[in-house]
């Protein structure tokens, strides 16, 4: 309980824009962070990039946070919107774990050739479920555990949601592929 307090006490000291609880928050979270921003860009610079930016934006938001709910996924979720601003601006592909390691010529070849609206709308495509396992687990960050947890299914559910998702994404990432070869 004590630890939920002293997280009350400094977001609504952000809100009042308190450089002290804004140095709390930013040092609490940015490890967290800085790893969801790992499995998108290995290179340190970026990640720092990308997490100030993104806490800047949540600084500028904070006053919208009403203590319901997580904060860290809420934290989170800016987060990644700070990932996709920074590969947009940069005209980079945004790197999504879709596939799994066995498909790496497949995974190699979709950056390439697919931009971030046409990612995302490919997940967006997916059964409701496993669309939400696959954002926690490939965009949050999230463990399997944390995912039954939170979406209160078994952590077995969770990876076949996963799996499920990576077999669809494949499909359609090839079918796309191979319309885009016929197509030249």
């Amino acid at each position: 309980m004590g630890k939920a307090h002293d997280l009350t006490s400094i977001i609504d000291g952000c809100k009042e824009n308190d450089r002290h609880s804004q140095e709390l928050l930013y040092r609490t979270f940015f490890p967290a962070m800085a790893q969801m921003c790992h499995r998108y860009t290995q290179d340190q610079d970026r990640i720092i990039d990308i997490v100030n930016n993104g806490f800047l934006r949540a600084f500028q938001k904070i006053h919208l946070y009403e203590h319901k709910g997580s904060f860290e996924g809420w934290l989170r979720r800016l987060i990644f919107h700070s990932i996709s601003d920074y590969f947009k601006k940069e005209n980079r592909y945004l790197k999504f774990l879709i596939l799994e390691e066995k498909d790496d010529a497949i995974r190699d070849e979709a950056i390439h050739s697919l931009y971030y609206d046409d990612l995302m709308k490919l997940i967006d495509d997916l059964p409701h479920m496993s669309k939400q396992v696959f954002v926690l687990f490939a965009i949050e960050g999230r463990s399997h555990e944390e995912i039954g947890d939170s979406l209160g299914i078994q952590e077995g559910t969770s990876k076949w949601h996963l799996s499920n998702a990576r077999k669809i994404l494949k499909q359609r990432i090839q079918t796309m592929q191979s319309n885009e070869h016929y197509a030249r």
